[in-house]
C-alpha cells in the first residue's frame, strides 16, 4: 500500500515512519504533537486519538541524527493474517496552498476524486485457499470508476471462499464513528489523508473463552441435546451455545475439521501450531478460543470448501459484532487549521459508507 512504503516495523510493536521533507514532515509531526500533547484538554482532540494510531514521539537513528521518524502504533500487530487497505479520503487530494502545478498533478492522478470522494491507494488480502496474499497497488484504485468502485472495494473483503460480511459490517460501524467526529468539529481540515482498514484474514473462527464446562466434556451428550437445551444448530454441523452467564458466545468446531483443514492448507499460524488451526489469541481482550469435538469426520467427505464457508462465513450476529477490525486515520502531512466543517472529507466518508453498505446488502 502506498502509504505503507517507507514504514519500518520495530520489534517493540511500533512502526517508524520517516518524516517527509518540509513543509510536509514538520506539519505531520506538529499535528501528532498537538493531538497527543499531555496537557491537551480539548475534548475534540482527545476523542480524535481513538481514531489515530497511538503516537510515541519522534526517533532518530544514532548513526543519522538528522533523519527523523515518527514512532507510531503498529495497527496491524495484533492480527495473525492482517488484510490491509489504504483509502485516501476527500474530494481534493491537494491542500489550499498547493501550486497550480501541484493541483494539476493531483487532479490528473485521479480525476474522479471530486465525484467519488475517495481513492483506494492499495490493498493486501489474505486468501485462505492458497495461504497467500493478493496485493493491489495504487494503479488498481485509480482504474476504478463510479460503476466499478463497488466491486473494486468488495475485492478487499473476499478471501477466496466468501465475502467477509462480518468485516464489512464492523468497518461500516467504525467509519460511522469517524464521520460523527467530523460532523462535530470545525477546527481541522484534512487533505490527502487516508483511512487504514485492517481485518483478520486467517480462517480461525473468532471465539471467546469457553465457560467452565467445555464442549469437549459434553461429548457424551447426544448431538443437538447439549445441556440446557439452548442450542442453535448451525447448518447441521456447528453447535453454537449461548453462554448467558456473561453474554458471550461460545463456538465449537471439531478437531476433525481442524486437522483435516490444517493438512490441506497451511492456513494456521506457525506460532499456534500445537493448538491446531482454530485457536486464536485475541491480544485485546486476552480471550483464548478453544476447539473441541462436535462434528464427526464423516461430515467432511472431502468436501471441505462448503464446510468452511458454513463455519467461517455464517456466524451468529453476536460474533460478527466483535469482528476483529480496525479503521484508523493516517497520513497527516496536509492537515490545516480551519473554522469550518471538512465538507470534502465528510463527502468522501458518506460515499464510502454507501459503497460498503451496498456491498453488504447485495
Amino acid at each position: 500500500s502506498a502509504s505503507l512504503l517507507g514504514i519500518l516495523q520495530h520489534p517493540d510493536g511500533t512502526v517508524l515512519k520517516q518524516l517527509q521533507p518540509p513543509p510536509r514532515g514538520p506539519r505531520e509531526q506538529e499535528f501528532y504533537n498537538k493531538v497527543y500533547d499531555s496537557d491537551c484538554c480539548d475534548s475534540i482532540l482527545l476523542e480524535l486519538r481513538e481514531y489515530l494510531p497511538k503516537y510515541f514521539g519522534v526517533w532518530s537513528p544514532p548513526t543519522a541524527p538528522n533523519d527523523t521518524y515518527l514512532k507510531l502504533e503498529d495497527v496491524t500487530r495484533k492480527f495473525n493474517k492482517p488484510c490491509i487497505m489504504d483509502v485516501k479520503i476527500g474530494q481534493k487530494s491537494y491542500d489550499p496552498y498547493a501550486s497550480a502545478e501541484k493541483i494539476q498533478q493531483q487532479v490528473s492522478k485521479y480525476p474522479l476524486m471530486e465525484e467519488i470522494g475517495f481513492l483506494v491507494l492499495g490493498m493486501r488480502v489474505y486468501h485462505v485457499s492458497t495461504d497467500s496474499y493478493e496485493t493491489q497497488n495504487q494503479h488498481y484504485g485509480r482504474s476504478l470508476t463510479k460503476e466499478t468502485v463497488k466491486d473494486g472495494i468488495s475485492k478487499f473483503f473476499h478471501n477466496g471462499y466468501c465475502l467477509r460480511k462480518d468485516a464489512i459490517a464492523a468497518s461500516i460501524q467504525k467509519v460511522e464513528k469517524i464521520l460523527e467526529w467530523f460532523e462535530g468539529q470545525e477546527q481541522l481540515n484534512f487533505y490527502a489523508s487516508s483511512l487504514l482498514f485492517v481485518y483478520e484474514g486467517s480462517c480461525q473462527a473468532p471465539a471467546v473463552r469457553l465457560s467452565a464446562v467445555t464442549l469437549a466434556e459434553k461429548r457424551g451428550v447426544p448431538k443437538g441435546l447439549l445441556a440446557g437445551g439452548d442450542i442453535l444448530e448451525y447448518n447441521n454441523n456447528i453447535h453454537v451455545i449461548n453462554s448467558t452467564e456473561n453474554g458471550k458466545i461460545e463456538a465449537s468446531v471439531s478437531k476433525g475439521l481442524s486437522k483435516f483443514y490444517a493438512l490441506h492448507t497451511k492456513a494456521y499460524s506457525k506460532r499456534h501450531h500445537s493448538q491446531l488451526s482454530l485457536k486464536v489469541e485475541n491480544l485485546e481482550q486476552g480471550n483464548v478460543w478453544k476447539s473441541s469435538t462436535c462434528i464427526t469426520q464423516e461430515h467432511l467427505n472431502g468436501n471441505v470448501i462448503p464446510q468452511l464457508e458454513k463455519v467461517f462465513c455464517h456466524m451468529p450476529a453476536e460474533i460478527k459484532e466483535s469482528a476483529n477490525v480496525e479503521v484508523r486515520m493516517i497520513d497527516f502531512a496536509h492537515v490545516f487549521p480551519s473554522n469550518t466543517k471538512d465538507e470534502g472529507y465528510i463527502y468522501g466518508l458518506k460515499n464510502l459508507i454507501t459503497v460498503l453498505q451496498n456491498i453488504l446488502d447485495n
